[in-house]
């Protein structure tokens, strides 16, 4: 299907016969096909933006998503909870990896750059990797280039802080990293921002490299995720029936994503266990903050997130913030709560409880009981992951979808707005992995009703352990085209 638009999840059958329905109603045909098209996206690529401390990473990160999202500060070290972000460029999609605004001289200041970058560029299908151009090659610079080098991925060079045609002469100084042309930008002004967002589109793959499950007999992979001291790596131990992670009673002793290739139930999975996320990362050690970063490229890598919540402590903030970090990635997700041998009655009631309220918006993922350390219902594991890939992959045919729409539409239809009444007139799912809608409407459509319409599409087809994407299209006001 290499003409000029991509259908998405749609046949070609299906395809032409949506967009006759799609001009009947009167949409503009090239807005259909570019809502499809965004819908139906695999995966994006990842882009990575390394550098030392100061040298605008943030700033240059903020004019690539074009919002102001990553925090900048004036001074080195600033912190927010997230690290990945979505990004367009020239009608291309792909994530920004932020890896500023977090360095802490912990590891001194080479280890801890060096620590960074390691991560991001694992994650990356490309690299930004920034420079100060009024200060030139520092030794630091010179550890990250060789970081770059052994990594073999693509790399861009940005010489920020080029604020005028003077700048232009300190940023050719960098030509000495080896790593081709200098771009000179000013993060801060937009300068030449656009022509390095043209050379990271050239770097980018169309995909990244990562294919999911894809691969003929390739083992489906899982991330363990949860707060530090959850019992991931027990769990992990328990499961390989060996002892293959180090297991303390000092949170956080696992540093580094292992990989670890599993049989279970007749079939080997790749389960990548991660470092454990800590909580206000800014306050932590360094070596924490590696961890949420670590935790977020094995999200990415991932296609199943089994996220482990210990059930001797009430549910906390943090492992909210795991669980959304998990579904806004888009992966599959299983809820595993740990240490139900060790609590009691007491504890059990108000544990169903604070899963009742707490855990209300990710109500559709299985849930599994098990006790990591006598390795009690870990045999229910494996069908949970199961019937969270299928979830994660069920595509809903358009005809089928549509005859679903029309009886909810006539059966709830949306409340009267300001004299209107807006109607879902048509939809399609343009993706799976996850699943992704695109509906097509008269008028805006709130909220509130987008939850019940993916409430009532869970009830009609499953979708169990997945995230569910929705974009509603409105038809614009214009006269009949003839």
């Amino acid at each position: 299907m290499n003409d000029q638009h991509d259908h998405g999840a749609l046949g070609d059958a299906e395809y032409t016969e949506f967009m006759e329905l799609a001009a009947e109603e009167g949409f503009d045909i090239e807005e259909v096909e570019g809502a499809i098209e965004e819908a139906g996206h695999g995966p994006l690529p990842v882009l990575a933006v390394v550098g030392r401390p100061n040298v605008g990473k943030s700033t240059l990160v903020n004019r690539i998503i074009g919002r102001r999202e990553a925090v900048v500060e004036d001074r080195p070290g600033v912190t927010r909870d997230r690290v990945t972000y979505e990004a367009e460029w020239a009608g291309r999609r792909f994530k920004v990896v932020d890896t500023g605004g977090w360095e802490q001289d912990v590891l001194g200041i080479d280890a801890s750059v060096a620590a960074q970058a390691e991560y991001a560029i694992e994650a990356a299908d490309a690299v930004v990797f920034v420079v100060d151009a009024t200060v030139g090659p520092t030794d630091t610079d010179e550890a990250v280039v060789k970081l770059l080098r052994r990594a073999g991925k693509p790399v861009v060079l940005a010489a920020n802080k080029v604020d005028g045609p003077s700048g232009e002469a300190d940023a050719a100084m960098l030509w000495s990293l080896g790593l081709g042309e200098p771009f000179p930008v000013s993060a801060l002004h937009g300068r030449g921002t656009g022509d390095l967002l043209d050379e990271v589109l050239k770097a980018l793959p169309e995909a990244p490299a990562q294919t999911f499950g894809s691969a003929p007999g390739g083992p489906r992979r899982i991330a363990l995720i949860g707060r530090p001291n959850v019992g991931k790596s027990s769990l992990l131990n328990k499961l390989a029936g060996e002892e293959r992670v180090v297991v303390n009673e000092l949170a956080g002793t696992t540093r580094d994503p292992v990989d670890e290739l599993i049989e279970l139930g007749g079939t080997t999975w790749k389960f990548v266990d991660t470092a454990g996320i800590r909580k206000r990362v800014h306050l932590q050690e360094g070596a924490d903050y590696y961890a949420s970063l670590r935790t977020a490229a094995a999200v990415e890598k991932a296609e199943v997130a089994v996220v482990l919540i210990d059930t001797s402590e009430s549910i906390s903030v943090q492992d909210q913030r795991i669980i959304t970090m998990a579904v806004e990635a888009g992966r599959a997700l299983v809820i595993a709560y740990n240490k139900w041998d060790d609590i009691d009655e007491e504890r059990r009631y108000y544990l169903e409880r604070e899963i009742e309220t707490e855990m209300q918006q990710v109500a559709w993922a299985p849930r599994v009981n098990v006790s990591a350390r006598t390795g009690r219902h870990l045999d229910k594991l494996v069908p949970a992951i199961e019937t969270a890939l299928a979830g994660w992959e069920t595509r809903v045919p358009t005809g089928r979808l549509n005859a679903f729409l029309g009886e909810l539409v006539s059966a709830h239809p949306h409340p009267i707005r300001g004299g209107k009444q807006p109607r879902i007139l048509f939809g399609t799912q343009a993706g799976t992995k996850p699943p992704r809608f695109v509906l097509f409407s008269s008028g805006f459509l709130e909220h509130g009703y987008r939850r019940f319409v993916e409430r009532r599409l869970r009830e009609e087809f499953g979708f169990e352990g997945t995230p569910i994407h929705i974009s509603v299209r409105v038809r614009e006001k214009r006269g009949k085209k003839k």
